[in-house]
């Protein structure tokens, strides 16, 4: 399978009063076309740089970011984002903080177009009846799945999501897995969820990328063999029990390489 995301020895530093602080270290990633790859790794490692870099938002000290065969040297259309916290536009309705990136980006559809693929997403989500609510009417949860919807109304090529259920109570959390597990057998897209969350990492991910303590290095790879209509109840199967443990030895080694304990 193709590979859409190329990220070739990628190093990164910020830059603080104090001199330098490196976050990535000749770090090598593959993302094959239509997958779903989770990153995991300790707090402060550069997973949330990670996503900025592939989105185009800022550029890497050294080493190179593809998508589709492409160098990424700014910001890409065709990338869509989803943060943890679902900043919307408090005086539009929900519909029309969804298809705002469709008046942002020339996609050559009418306004009618426009409506009909954001009430689709919205209806495929649970949010059908709620597309005349402020985003101050919703909950949490309801302002995340909006969120969603509008980081892919596009038909972006690739998704990413960074930490998006990290402030949601565990049962929210998990219909909201079933959720994205639901769009990504419905609309065409590749996808890079960052998280702390290894049980989210196992139940959405193709594969899960574990990162090594700052400055961040690919440490270790895991494919994730279980089948694409999983249901939670996966998750306390053996084999995935298996793959928690396993990933959890790797955030340890990981967290011992600077020391960092959280």
């Amino acid at each position: 399978m193709e590979n859409l995301i190329e990220i070739k020895g990628v190093t990164h530093a910020y830059k603080t009063k104090h001199g330098p602080l490196p976050v990535l270290d000749n770090l090598e990633i593959n993302v094959p076309e239509g997958e779903f790859c989770a990153v995991v790794g300790p707090s402060g490692c550069g997973k949330s740089t990670l996503t900025r870099l592939v989105a185009g938002l800022m550029k890497p000290d050294q080493g190179e970011v593809w998508l589709h065969g492409e160098r990424v040297t700014s910001p890409r259309k065709t990338v869509g984002m989803a943060f943890q916290n679902p900043v919307m536009l408090e005086w539009r309705t929900i519909l029309e903080n969804v298809m705002l990136p469709l008046e942002i980006v020339d996609t050559g559809m009418t306004r009618p177009e426009r409506e009909g693929r954001a009430r689709h997403l919205l209806e495929m989500v649970g949010l059908k009846g709620f597309e005349g609510k402020r985003p101050s009417e919703l909950s949490g949860g309801m302002r995340q799945r909006a969120s969603l919807c509008r980081a892919i109304v596009h038909s972006p090529d690739v998704l990413i999501m960074d930490e998006p259920f990290g402030a949601l109570d565990n049962f929210t959390r998990e219909d909201l897995w079933q959720t994205m597990r639901d769009l990504r057998g419905k609309e065409n897209f590749t996808c890079v969820l960052i998280t702390h969350d290894l049980r989210e990492s196992v139940f959405l991910g193709d594969q899960v990328i574990v990162l090594s303590g700052r400055p961040a290095r690919t440490q270790f790879v895991l494919d994730v063999d279980l089948p694409a209509d999983r249901t939670i109840d996966v998750l306390y199967e053996p084999k995935a029990v298996d793959m928690l443990h396993l990933l959890r030895d790797q955030i340890r080694i990981a967290q011992g390489r600077d020391g960092e304990v959280h």
